[in-house]
């Protein structure tokens, strides 16, 4: 069994890590959720990579965009999920989406990765000067709520995110 915590780790999406991150992508499409942020299948993957370091840097970024880490989470070869730290808000992650965006594959669910993937996200949030975290899910993400809360999520609110979606949850985490 794999021990988590001491396994997985967060890292920068790679060149090497096309065919991988790829089909991570689809496999949540079914979900509805994107594993990769602002993928484009046509763009070559070398690109994808770059815009990658260039929104972590806050280089170049697009309109509605903020400077973020956009890390996988593995465990040796493996993909097992993602997550996003965003450094800043705008209106819309100040409302809804936070400043933390997680995922864990189906393949690797229901094993703590997520809270682990959340732990880890937590250091880099801080380490680019987030002490106060705003983490969401939707109002019926029973799972995701519990994680949050097992990392020290406090809930604060429900908003409506306006889109048509179901409502999210907000949890601060101090």
């Amino acid at each position: 069994m794999i021990r988590v915590g001491t396994d997985l780790r967060l890292r920068p999406v790679r060149g090497d890590d096309e065919t991988a991150a790829r089909a991570a992508h689809e496999a949540l499409k079914a979900d509805d959720f994107a594993f990769l942020l602002g993928y484009d299948p046509a763009e070559p993957w070398a690109r994808f990579v770059q815009r990658r370091e260039s929104q972590r840097r806050g280089q170049d970024l697009a309109p509605g965009w903020v400077p973020s880490t956009f890390l996988l989470a593995v465990i040796g070869p493996d993909i097992v999920g993602r997550i996003s730290v965003r450094h800043e808000l705008n209106d819309y992650l100040a409302n809804v989406g936070g400043h933390i965006g997680y995922c864990v594959l189906p393949a690797f669910r229901r094993r703590g990765y997520a809270s682990e993937i959340l732990r880890q996200g937590l250091i880099i949030a801080r380490a680019v000067g987030v002490d106060d975290v705003l983490v969401t899910c939707d109002e019926d993400n029973v799972a995701s709520a519990g994680v949050i809360e097992h990392c020290g999520g406090i809930f604060e609110s429900m908003v409506d995110p306006g889109d048509g979606g179901p409502p999210k949850r907000r949890y601060w985490i101090r």
